[in-house]
């Protein structure tokens, strides 16, 4: 005989405490010399009272437990519209019932954002233009976007399922380098990609991710800015230098042409052609400086010694007295030549900077264990917008080519660091010049440049911008 069910258990409970009471109110009824007729009519009473309170207290047990049962099924199942009936407080099983209805609220709540969130993210997948892959461990297609429709040139339901070696996809996937730049011919596209490769986990299965980011139309859309950028600076420079020179050739030329020149015609020519000239070699100081950008030689990287370098700048700069601060000794990896010269540029800015409000210029440098950087702050006027800062030949300096800034720049890169220019915080105004370099490494030969030794000549004319490229904002 199996064991008896939960609801069977209660009632035989139930039974058992009033077996004591109706036993005794039978025992009684019968040897209290009553007549038959009351003693049977006591006695059903008596056995149906007894048999209803005990299936009373079974269904006052059972009955929420079987409330509660569904209820649970039912967020099992997914479907939290299912509520308790206005439960009581103030006992163990209406506290119950508001317990599990509160938890049916949660789920609800967490099941809709969940639902928002997956069909925000399997929008935003539909709509990137970034080509994106997902196979199985057995290397078959278990979701792919429109993108990568488009570069496979055929529909999702012609790709899923398919192995990654159909798809011409299998090399991606096994490259040992997660991240790697391609070029390759698609049938839907050809050009140059960036590969990204990662592992996750979808339903316990392992599930490899391949994502394909077109490089090209970036490419081609930087380069056509960069031409427009420098069309229009050229464009405004070449303008600004032919027009007055077509007015003045005009001017000269209606002086040769007249039958009677006024006095001093000769003179008014002689200064018209002068202007001509003149304009001509600011063309070709603009040329060449165009050209001395685009031919900057590579870096010649060798230990150079930071404090000799600073000081010996600080000493080339003759028209201010440029403060040094002392710090701790370092070398870093650097073509000394062309350091000096991105050093000296900015000095002679800082210095520029300061003469306008008779301000301070200082040099320092710091040390961590894989970078130096070296400051130049001042307390002039500071930058009115930083802008245009390293924008090729913009300058608002009489004379100046706007290339200083362009150069600096990339030096600081060619060498495998950084330059920034940034307003001052620590005073009321002022600019700082921070330029970080990697530290020489410890394994290399023992080649120190500290200055002494002859360098190959330097174009002084780079010494340009930051003053200009400040007033200019």
């Amino acid at each position: 005989m199996g064991r008896l069910a939960f609801e069977q258990r209660v009632f035989l409970l139930a039974l058992g405490a009033g077996a004591a009471g109706s036993v005794t109110a039978l025992v009684l009824l019968w040897s209290g010399g009553y007549a038959p007729k009351v003693q049977w009519t006591l006695t059903v009473v008596i056995v149906l009272g007894w048999l209803g309170f005990a299936a009373a207290a079974r269904e006052r047990v059972v009955m929420p437990l079987q409330t509660l049962a569904n209820l649970l099924e039912a967020m099992r199942e997914g479907d939290y519209s299912i509520r308790a009936r206005e439960p009581a407080r103030g006992d163990v099983l209406g506290d119950l019932m508001i317990e599990v209805n509160q938890i049916g609220e949660l789920l609800r709540s967490q099941r809709f954002a969940r639902v928002d969130a997956t069909a925000l993210l399997q929008q935003v997948i539909e709509e990137i233009d970034v080509a994106l892959f997902t196979f199985d461990a057995e290397g078959r297609l278990r979701l792919v976007n429109r993108a990568g429709e488009r570069l496979l040139a055929q529909p999702s339901t012609r790709l899923l399922g398919r192995a990654a070696s159909d798809l011409g996809l299998d090399d991606l996937l096994r490259d040992s380098e997660p991240v790697r730049t391609i070029e390759r011919a698609f049938p839907g596209q050809t050009g140059r990609w960036q590969s990204r490769r990662s592992m996750f986990r979808e339903g316990g299965a392992p599930t490899r991710l391949l994502v394909l980011s077109d490089l090209s139309k970036a490419l081609r859309d930087e380069e056509r800015q960069a031409w427009q950028r420098l069309i229009r600076v050229l464009g405004h420079e070449l303008k600004n230098s032919l027009a007055p020179m077509k007015s003045t050739a005009a001017t000269v030329s209606g002086l040769l042409r007249r039958d009677s020149p006024p006095e001093l015609w000769r003179d008014d020519a002689q200064r018209g052609l002068d202007m001509i000239a003149e304009r001509c070699e600011s063309l070709n100081r603009f040329v060449s400086s165009y050209a001395r950008l685009a031919r900057l030689p590579a870096p010649r990287l060798r230990p150079t010694a930071i404090e000799p370098l600073v000081r010996r700048v600080a000493e080339l700069e003759t028209r201010y007295l440029v403060a040094v601060v002392d710090g701790p000794s370092a070398d870093v990896a650097a073509d000394a030549g062309q350091l000096e010269q991105l050093l000296i540029n900015l000095v002679k800015n800082g210095v520029e900077a300061a003469q306008e409000t008779e301000g301070e210029v200082e040099v320092s440098w710091r040390v961590d264990e894989e970078h130096v950087e070296i400051t130049v702050a001042d307390t002039g006027p500071g930058l009115a917008a930083t802008q245009n800062l390293f924008v090729p030949f913009f300058t608002t300096k009489p004379g100046g080519s706007g290339i200083g800034l362009v150069l600096s720049r990339q030096i600081a890169e060619a060498h495998g660091g950084e330059l920034r220019l940034e307003n001052r915080e620590d005073v009321a105004h002022g600019c700082v010049a921070t330029l970080r370099l990697p530290r020489a490494v410890s394994e290399a030969p023992d080649v120190r440049d500290d200055g002494d030794r002859d360098r190959a000549p330097r174009d002084r004319e780079m010494t340009e911008p930051p003053a200009a490229a400040r007033r200019a904002g």
